[in-house]
């Protein structure tokens, strides 16, 4: 079951391709997130799934410094849901 979080009401019907990062440590997360987001268009959806608690600190910031827009997350089973638009 999907529980929101920071994104309310907000979660992107679809995705454009999806990093199913669960069970990756910390930093696997981040490089799949960082090898996936060459995958989809400018201005389409990545999300992200993972199960490390440290992924939500660093999604947000690497979203930031790559310049690509993080739209937030939400749990869902056991995981996190999170959301990035390519914007270069």
């Amino acid at each position: 079951m999907t529980e929101e979080t920071d994104l309310g009401n907000e979660v992107p019907e679809e995705s454009d391709h999806v990093v199913d990062a669960r069970g990756s440590a910390c930093p696997g997360p981040l490089l799949e997130t960082k090898k996936a987001v060459g995958k989809v268009d400018i201005d389409e959806v990545l999300e992200i799934w993972s199960s490390d608690p440290g992924t939500r600190q660093d999604i947000p910031a690497w979203a930031s410094f790559a310049k690509h827009e993080y739209l937030g997350f939400v749990e869902d089973d056991g995981f996190d849901r999170f959301y990035v638009i390519r914007k270069k």
